[in-house]
């Protein structure tokens, strides 16, 4: 069942078929589907075929059932439904806070997108997005026996996508934003937690920044480090490498540098739009320069950008054993095999098929169940900081290998949960 479930879960999240061209591209010798050792990477099956062909076959993913399993009878459809079931909505009516005492909100998310930001397709719309909100909705199930419902809105102004979700959101007991692009999530996000009484989360940026802080928590151990004295290069200012600045430095990182495509990220730039000047109280504002300039002396490098970015030339200026985050899908910034030659002390991808995979599974299941269980209406900062230090010590013995559990680690849900209260 795991390998199976892996297996769907890469069709529906990381796009095999791209893979497979951008390796053949990196090592000459790989074809496409046929990832060779030579490259260090395992020959698999073609998994956009699976993909399509399971799909096909069961019209989707996820279904409904009914909680009351035994025969329902007479006496049980006149209480579920007419007329008893009068008698709970006045139940509600007189106190709107028993919703989830007598109905499926206590368990129930919406995971919800307007298809802007889908995987690293890009805006492919609305109705493309579905099969990845499904494919959300089954990991919510299978790890933490989380309800959730896909909905894909055909909205995609802020305004509009706020509007439609306060409207949707009685129905539900907690909201999941996922594959809305930057920097339109950012305001979603931050109006939709002000104004609803239920948990709202965009996973693509705080569950990136959970899993990515417990790796370094152990990293950093591993190496001899204190984070708040390392210095950071973070190359990519969008949802998640926005997310990664703040959560580090409300761990008590001082030394952050961010990169885009034109530079490092500073008080001197006039282009910067109104995220990224948000963002200078976040990070060396008075740094310049290039990615290089940023690069000299890091102790750390998060990539949440592009294939090929960070060279082996750029590894050695770093300082003496750096952990290197290379976190593009599907081709990360530096393959793990360059990297280790060039002096990388730790290395973790996006990727299953390397150790060290940054997977959010491994955050929101158990952000969601311990919200849901335990009636925590706002997520915090707190909550994030919490749940990545209940990460980091499933990892008894940290290696270079292992700095970041498996999300099939039977421990991790009920871990994240019990923190978030």
């Amino acid at each position: 069942m795991q390998s199976s479930l892996l297996g769907l879960y890469h069709a529906s999240y990381n796009s095999i078929w791209r893979e497979s061209i951008a390796i053949t591209a990196v090592c000459p010798r790989a074809t496409p589907f046929s990832f060779l050792p030579v490259c260090g990477i395992l020959e698999f099956m073609d998994y956009n075929k699976l993909a399509l062909d399971l799909h096909k076959k069961y019209k989707g993913k996820i279904t409904t059932s009914l909680r009351d399993s035994d025969e329902l009878d007479r006496d049980k459809l006149s209480s579920y439904y007419s007329p008893g079931v009068g008698a709970v909505s006045k139940a509600i009516a007189d106190d709107p806070a028993s919703l989830p005492t007598y109905t499926w909100t206590n368990n129930l998310v919406a995971v919800i997108s307007d298809g802007s930001a889908i995987l690293g397709l890009g805006d492919l719309g609305p109705k493309a997005a579905m099969p990845v909100m499904e494919g959300k909705a089954l990991l919510f199930k299978h790890f933490a026996g989380v309800d959730a419902v896909p909905i894909v809105l055909d909205v995609h102004q802020p305004e509009e996508i706020i509007t439609t979700v306060k409207a949707i959101a009685p129905s539900f007991g907690a909201i999941n934003l996922e594959d809305i692009a930057a920097p339109k999530c950012f305001e979603i996000e931050e109006r939709l937690k002000a104004e609803l009484d239920i948990p709202v989360f965009h996973d693509d940026q705080h569950g990136t920044a959970v899993v990515v802080l417990a790796g370094l928590i152990n990293a950093a151990k591993l190496t001899g480090r204190s984070l708040a004295d390392s210095k950071f290069v973070v190359v990519g200012a969008g949802a998640a490498g926005t997310a990664i600045i703040k959560l580090l430095h409300t761990y008590g990182a001082r030394h952050i540098v961010a990169v885009d495509s034109k530079g490092i990220v500073g008080s001197h730039r006039t282009d910067l739009n109104a995220e990224k000047t948000a963002l200078l109280a976040y990070v060396d504002a008075t740094q310049q320069g290039s990615l290089e300039d940023a690069t000299a002396d890091a102790d750390v490098f998060i990539g949440v950008s592009r294939a090929g970015l960070l060279t082996p030339e750029l590894v050695g200026m770093m300082a003496t054993d750096p952990i290197i985050f290379a976190l593009a899908n599907p081709v990360p910034e530096i393959m793990p095999d360059s990297a280790k030659a060039a002096g990388a002390a730790v290395i973790a991808t996006g990727r299953s098929d390397f150790p060290n995979q940054v997977n959010n599974a491994l955050a929101f299941p158990g952000i969601f169940r311990g919200a849901l269980d335990n009636g925590v209406q706002k997520i915090t900062d707190e909550h994030k900081l919490a749940a990545a230090q209940a990460l980091a010590a499933l990892v008894d013995e940290p290696t270079a290998d292992y700095v970041i559990p498996s999300p099939f680690d039977e421990r991790v849900v009920e871990t994240v949960a019990k923190v978030i209260r």
